[in-house]
């Protein structure tokens, strides 16, 4: 099964993660990551550590910003490691859910539940 490594900037990936759990009742599934007080180098290490070689979504918060160029300098060429930006809640739940899926085809389906749970109600 897939895992998922959500890289934030401060406590968001935990908060994330910990909301994903509460509201889907599936634990471990996520693995959270933060860059508060690391480096570029440290932060990218994070990275790589959670992912262990692991086939993985990398969902990260911001398209631009340290979290988005540290998983992109050591993950963008792997195979197995789709990234994922502007990360929210529902990308979460979901993709929790649809982990027997290939790392394209989850990418894929998270970004499309992302966006369709974005509006104006």
């Amino acid at each position: 099964e897939l895992l998922g490594v959500v890289v934030c900037h401060g406590t968001l990936a935990e908060a994330l993660v910990h909301a994903a759990e509460q509201i889907s009742g599936i634990q471990g599934a996520l693995v959270p990551v933060s860059n508060t007080g690391c480096d570029r180098e440290t932060l990218e290490q994070r990275v790589l550590s959670a992912v262990n070689g692991q086939p993985a979504v990398v969902f990260v918060d911001l398209a631009s910003g340290s979290c988005s160029f540290a998983v992109l300098k050591r993950l963008r060429g792997e195979p197995s490691v789709k990234v994922v930006t502007g990360v929210n809640l529902a990308m979460l739940v979901d993709f929790v859910f649809h982990r027997s899926l290939s790392p394209g085809d989850a990418a894929t389906r998270v970004v499309a539940v992302g966006e369709k749970s974005i509006g104006i109600p």
